[in-house]
């Protein structure tokens, strides 16, 4: 059969599912897996850090302190580290060079740096998150902008966003125990670059006190977001009276600490008796309330995620906090349906419930680790059905501009020639429109240069927006 034209009567009946149940003797089980398919089970043990940390026991290495103290931050100390596994020259030059192209300092922990594959480094996904080599760096997107999620203009006292109606994200602190490359918030966390002169988040009661006003003062809002920069890097004593402000507010029900830390420091919860104590005692007092409080961590690929990992994920679970994930999809780091298979597998195996996985925000000096809306369509169709449905993370759009999470496969419109999509929000800004942007190196050539054009510019998002207005007249 050449084409659908060609098939017929016979043909089709023979390629529609029968709904009718099968007789007894011609059921059929499932073919049995191979054993690649369990391998989400088998996570990486034993001193694996000792090839870059070769004096290193385990009784330190799993100290939170040591990682804190030790983390890589700057180009001096990760420029050592490298030479000492003998990264390639070039590869060391390549990183130093993209030291100074990019929005984000560098900092990464010892955790993450042993899991790189150092005889391979320019291809590793754990490399790419976070340093950068200015031989993969590519122009961004015209229709960049610093704060593309407009957090900022959506903020009525600072630190404090509130887009959706019952919902805030309170941007506690301006630090990370790592600073990932792709970080939405480029435009507030970690120090100045030659790139970025940051907002400023830091830790400041009296700031939040603003915001605990406010929250207050809206009975609509019920579940508040605690993020930042990063939760782990707040002292216990912060952690606790945030929680317990919060919780003791007659309109909240729900809050969530958003942190990377499980996924790139995973001994804290190991090794800080008093940040961990803090936090339960905060889950103990929402469970007395009857409010929920949970932990929104990060894992972006399988090669995160370690015996360590599941050690620590235990202590949580039996504490019975909840923990889920939110992950990006980024090209050569996890856009594949493999990739995200395996993650999706490994966090079931360690009680981390996939979450979101998002669409790569249009963030400064990553234009290389975007990809399309159309791969991640592609890539969540073929991982849904893998596992249960409550263990598969939705695919979403954290649409430009302030419109909010969308299911990525929600578009009004889409042109996949020029690279627009187009989202809208009716429960969060009814009205408005918001374009996403597919990365230029996806596009034909007379694309990519139409997009330098800020005429032309114009003409494809009005082009776009018109289209989708047809469109919805049709219907």
């Amino acid at each position: 059969m050449s084409s659908a034209q060609d098939l017929n009567a016979s043909d089709v009946e023979k390629l529609i599912t029968k709904s009718k149940a099968a007789p007894p003797e011609v059921r059929h089980a499932r073919a049995a897996v191979s054993a690649d398919s369990l391998n989400h089970r088998d996570l990486r043990d034993g001193e694996w850090w000792r090839r870059l940390y070769p004096d290193v026991g385990e009784d330190e290495f799993l100290s939170h302190v040591w990682q804190m103290r030790n983390s890589a931050y700057g180009e001096d100390k990760l420029v050592e580290l490298m030479q000492s596994v003998s990264a390639p020259a070039d590869f060391i030059e390549d990183v130093k060079k993209g030291f100074h192209m990019v929005p984000m300092a560098v900092r990464v922990t010892p955790y993450l740096l042993a899991l790189i594959d150092w005889d391979n480094p320019w291809e590793d996904p754990i490399r790419r998150q976070f340093i950068p080599l200015a031989s993969q760096l590519l122009p961004d997107h015209p229709m960049l902008s610093l704060d593309s999620l407009h957090e900022q203009q959506d903020a009525p006292v600072e630190g404090l966003t509130h887009r959706y109606q019952d919902k805030a994200l309170f941007l506690v602190m301006d630090t990370c125990p790592v600073y990932c490359r792709f970080c939405t918030r480029s435009y507030a966390i970690g120090v100045d670059t030659d790139t970025v002169e940051k907002v400023n988040l830091r830790v400041d009661p009296k700031r939040w006190e603003k915001a605990f006003e406010y929250i207050e003062s809206r009975p609509e809002l019920e579940d508040i977001v605690i993020s930042g920069g990063d939760t782990y890097n707040l002292p216990a004593k912060h952690v606790r009276a945030i929680g317990e402000r919060l919780l003791n507010m007659k309109n909240i029900r729900r809050i969530r600490f958003a942190t990377k830390g499980l996924a790139v420091m995973p001994m804290k919860i190991l090794s800080d008796e008093t940040w961990l104590e803090a936090i339960t005692d905060v889950l103990n007092l929402g469970r007395k309330l009857h409010k929920e409080v949970c932990i929104h961590t990060h894992f972006n690929t399988p090669n995160e995620i370690t015996a360590i990992s599941k050690r620590a994920m235990n202590v949580l679970f039996e504490r019975g906090m909840t923990v889920r994930n939110q992950c990006v999809l980024q090209n050569g780091v996890n856009d594949s349906a493999e990739t995200m298979t395996l993650l999706t597998k490994r966090l079931s195996e360690i009680n981390v419930q996939p979450y979101y996985v998002y669409q790569h925000d249009m963030v400064q000096g990553v234009e290389d680790l975007r990809t399309t809306v159309q791969a991640n369509i592609d890539i969540e169709k073929q991982v849904r059905g893998v596992t249960a449905g409550f263990n598969t993370a939705i695919h979403v759009c954290d649409a430009p501009g302030g419109g909010g999470k969308r299911d990525v496969h929600s578009f009004d419109y889409y042109n996949r020639q020029t690279g627009v999509s187009v989202y809208t929000a009716p429960s969060v800004k009814p009205g408005a429109f918001f374009l996403y942007f597919d990365p230029l190196r996806a596009l034909s050539e007379d694309i990519q240069q139409a997009w330098l054009d800020p005429k032309k510019q114009t003409e494809m998002c009005e082009q776009a927006i018109a289209e989708t207005m047809r469109l919805r007249q049709q219907r």
